[in-house]
């Protein structure tokens, strides 16, 4: 599973919940593909509820495969929505979005029902991904689309996403690269993501009716700001290398969390600097496990 879906899995089994996960990478039965009908059918058949995280995942992966990335994001969701529709059940689905649905912003911070205007395959595959689910409740399903935005907290995410890649390069004493240092985002940690997506699940349960929301701190932080953060936590030396920002990225985001306040009752909880703090004692866990490992 990715990053958000192992820490929600675990959350949900925490709370005496079975789940029936499908994943690309697992192992038999729960391996399957949401392009595939039948393994989406055989993951839904008694569920209550489906929460859609699989994607093509990354805005670099989307330009380097847009049909791929296409084929994943926007068929895959419909053959979830399908296999809900078809299911005796009706199970619910919340359907994970992102940021990047709202593009570069004319406004900051971003309100929940600002446009959407994506500049990427991979927000243009979510921004479509969101109407199939909002369509669907014409036909009955109870749906909910959750926009996440840049969650990090955990050492086995992506090596090269942002928050990881600083925190490994300032432990291995490596120059920390940031292709854009004034780049602005909403840094949120995956605990507070999950309890957000908890709350959503909880709505549904109880027949509620949600327009779409985002899960974020409202707090902006800069790359280059990040970056030195970073190397604060870690006391590394490790320099700093400017790069220009690629062009394909949004270059500011951060968004209002009024909405989810007021909806779900939920609000960020984890400063960035504890976050981080926490993901670097992670990261230096596992090198010391590694390490002992190669002495034994």
């Amino acid at each position: 599973m990715g990053l958000v879906g192992a820490r929600l899995a675990t959350a949900v089994r925490d709370d005496g919940c079975s789940i029936a996960a499908l994943d690309l990478r697992a192992e038999p039965p729960a391996r399957g593909d949401i392009r595939n009908a039948q393994d989406v059918a055989r993951a839904v058949d008694g569920c209550v509820g489906i929460v859609h995280l699989a994607a093509v995942s990354r805005v670099i992966w989307g330009e380097q495969d847009p049909a791929r990335c296409w084929a994943t994001n926007v068929d895959g969701t419909r053959t979830v929505l399908d296999a809900a529709i078809a299911s005796p059940g009706r199970p619910w689905v919340v359907f994970a979005s992102s940021r990047e649905v709202y593009g570069e912003p004319g406004q900051l911070p971003v309100a929940d029902d600002a446009p959407l205007a994506p500049v990427n395959v991979y927000g243009r595959s979510k921004v479509a991904g969101e109407r199939l689910v909002l369509d669907a409740r014409a036909a009955g399903l109870h749906t909910a689309v959750v926009r996440l935005s840049n969650v990090y907290g955990s050492a086995d995410d992506h090596a090269d996403r942002v928050v990881p890649a600083f925190a490994r390069a300032a432990l291995e004493g490596r120059p920390l690269r940031v292709d854009g240092a004034t780049n602005t985002f909403d840094f949120t940690h995956v605990d507070d993501a999950v309890g957000g997506l908890l709350a959503i699940m909880r709505a549904l349960d109880r027949g509620e009716t949600l327009p779409p929301v985002h899960l974020l701190t409202g707090r902006p932080t800069s790359l280059g700001a990040l970056a030195t953060l970073v190397l604060e936590l870690t006391g590394s030396r490790s320099p700093i290398i400017e790069a220009p920002s690629r062009t394909f990225d949004v270059a500011r985001f951060y968004g209002d969390p009024t909405r989810a306040a007021d909806l779900l009752d939920w609000r960020a909880a984890i400063p960035l600097r504890d976050g981080l703090a926490r993901l670097i004692g992670e990261l230096r866990a596992h090198r010391g496990e590694v390490a002992r490992e190669e002495l034994a």
